[in-house]
């Protein structure tokens, strides 16, 4: 089965084509901002213009901005395809490549960017990927509470920095990586941000 996979929650912005667990086709960016721009033509370079039976998409935590463009995108194809759509989470994609990479690490913290001076956080047991409560912290509380000597993720040398001790792994969510946590249950392709929204309609309704 063709699985097309979007990842657009962080400063990365990336997609892989697979054919069952293998991949055929993958292209990764660190662009800041622009995603919505960034995401189409990706997926067009894709063989078969990405065309696939599965679309799976990192629903966050993350940007709002980063995360609403590949849910968008990820339900546009679903109708046009007549495909399955389903997400994943971020922070557990993040701690999953961590641990490909390194996989003598035992417990890790992995902490990204998040709003207004504050951390998307997440503890991760030895040999833990997935499945982690996720918190939105400021830095303050942040470096208290998290105490694995190994902190990963696009906010890591800042982190370690501030609480003075560790060993920061620099690491963005990256699609082609997704059947590391293949077996984690999958999530729902609706945004989980992380935090409320900045913006409140009338009311105090988030939009």
């Amino acid at each position: 089965m063709k699985r097309l996979v979007i990842d657009t929650a962080t400063q990365a912005c990336s997609v892989a084509l697979f054919d069952d667990d293998v991949c055929v086709a993958a292209h990764h960016e660190v662009i800041g901002r622009g995603h919505a721009e960034r995401l189409v033509p990706m997926i067009a370079n894709l063989p078969d213009k990405g065309r696939a039976q599965s679309i799976c998409v990192n629903v966050g935590p993350g940007s709002f901005t980063g995360i609403r463009v590949g849910i968008s995108a990820a339900r546009a194809l679903t109708l046009a395809w007549q495909a399955e759509c389903s997400g994943y989470g971020c922070l557990d994609l993040v701690a999953a490549i961590a641990r490909s990479s390194r996989p003598e690490i035992g417990a890790l913290d992995v902490v990204m960017i998040g709003g207004h001076g504050e951390y998307f956080v997440a503890s991760y047991g030895a040999g833990q990927s997935y499945d982690a409560a996720v918190a939105s912290l400021p830095i303050e509380i942040a470096v208290q509470q998290l105490r694995a000597p190994v902190i990963v993720g696009d906010a890591a040398a800042a982190f370690v920095e501030a609480r003075g001790w560790g060993e920061a792994l620099p690491v963005f969510p990256d699609a082609k990586y997704w059947p590391f946590i293949a077996q984690a249950s999958a999530l729902p392709p609706t945004p989980r941000y992380g935090r409320g929204a900045d913006a409140k309609l009338p009311g105090g309704r988030a939009p």
